[in-house]
């Protein structure tokens, strides 16, 4: 099991900026990807943006030149730092691990956390 703590969400103004963060704990061995996914209101979770194992990274088109998704192995930690931040960006933010074990993929969400973009 992999336990997925997200944080750092918040009331901002337009323009402004937030960074969330995702600590992993847990049987971490195997971990494929991480990555940061949203929900806004009557809306479906969608990918805002995600990291490989390798680095390889993939934004949603609407976030791409705001959103950055990092990581730190030493804190099994993996950031998304938005800036420009808009009132469209308003959601939950949840952030979700991939694993893959002899072969097959197991996913891993956070809790959620809200980001409130005011105009």
């Amino acid at each position: 099991q992999v336990q997925l703590v997200g944080s750092g969400g918040g009331l901002v103004p337009a323009g402004g900026s937030l960074r969330l963060s995702c600590a992993a704990s847990g049987s971490i061995f195997s971990i494929i990807s991480m990555g940061w996914y949203r929900q806004a209101p009557g809306k479906q979770r969608e990918l805002a943006a995600a990291i490989t194992n390798g680095g390889t990274t993939n934004y949603a088109d609407s976030v791409k030149g705001r959103f950055t998704i990092s990581r730190d192995n030493t804190k099994n930690t993996v950031y998304l730092q938005m800036n420009s931040l808009k009132p469209e960006d308003t959601a939950v933010y949840y952030c979700k691990h991939s694993k893959r074990v002899h072969g097959l993929e197991y996913d891993y969400w956070g809790q959620g956390t809200q980001v409130t973009v005011s105009s």
